[in-house]
């Protein structure tokens, strides 16, 4: 899998998250575009946090990013990056995968896959 943590994206992450935490992202239904980038820092997998379904698809360093099956697809070609703008500030995901966004930028449709229409994928 192809993912890319920018330079000032991995300075954060390995600044806010303690030894063992892993970076879970997923892609959920949503905004105008039909999908959206979810992440969150989760503990230690020793505390039962990876949910059924789950794998780490990506190391880099000491940054470990967890995600589902159904969310997995949609990672190929994901690049993470930091802002630290006051509007529109944190991580920023682009994936050059992407065939349509939405006018701000937070949503997102890829080539090849189902249309998103009224909340639900349709293949």
């Amino acid at each position: 899998m192809n993912i890319t943590i920018k330079e000032k994206a991995a300075a954060m992450l390995n600044s806010k998250m303690a030894p063992g935490q892993f970076l879970r992202v997923a892609v959920k239904e949503g905004g105008c575009a039909g999908l959206t980038y979810d992440a969150a820092f989760v503990g230690e997998m020793k505390d039962g946090e990876m949910k059924d379904g789950e794998s780490v698809v990506h190391t880099a360093g000491t940054i470990n990013i967890i995600t589902d099956v159904a969310s997995a697809k949609f990672l190929d070609g994901l690049v993470i990056d930091y802002s630290d703008e006051l509007i529109n500030g944190g991580l920023q995901f682009t994936n050059a995968n992407t065939k349509t966004t939405c006018g701000c930028g937070q949503s997102f449709n890829l080539s090849g896959f189902p249309k998103v229409e009224g909340g639900k994928c349709k293949s």
